[in-house]
């Protein structure tokens, strides 16, 4: 979750292990976000991030952005304090957030609300992907609540152009 193969920062997907380390730690992985935020947004200041020149230059996803759609929606969310999900080695949900994967279509990604069964994500998930809509409306993304199988909500989210 925190690290990717790379060595360099990863966002929390709702894919990957719980956190682990305590305080210290949780510290740590706060600080990390909040840098890689604050460089998302410096980049699109810098790059600007299509014609929305009237919202300012920084009002729509940058190129990069774009080309790591789950990654860069996933650290919009972790950055404005979104829970993620988490995953145990054998692949069974452990805690209850969000759950960001590449969409069905190009430049669409799917943000979900899942949990450990009987966890409750589903009764709240359609607050929490409200909440999670409107913080990635105001960084630019455009998203769209439907109803997916058994009736479970998802977001769909594309960068607004």
């Amino acid at each position: 979750m925190a690290h990717g193969d790379s060595g360099g920062f990863e966002p929390a997907t709702g894919d990957g292990p719980a956190p682990t380390g305590g305080p210290a730690a949780a510290k740590a992985r706060a600080a990390e976000v909040r840098t890689a935020y604050e460089g998302l947004l410096t980049m699109r200041r810098i790059l600007g991030g299509g014609s929305a020149a009237a919202e300012g230059p920084d009002a729509v996803p940058a190129p990069w952005e774009r080309q790591r759609m789950p990654r860069a929606v996933a650290l919009v969310l972790e950055a404005a304090g979104f829970a993620p999900s988490a995953l145990d080695a054998a692949g069974g949900r452990t805690a209850t957030g969000y759950r960001v994967r590449p969409g069905e279509a190009p430049e669409r990604v799917e943000v979900t609300w899942v949990g450990p069964p009987g966890g409750g994500a589903a009764g709240a998930e359609e607050e929490r992907l409200t909440a999670c809509a409107e913080t990635l409306g105001r960084h630019g993304w455009e998203c769209l609540l439907y109803r997916g199988p058994r009736r479970r909500r998802f977001l769909e989210v594309e960068p607004r152009h």
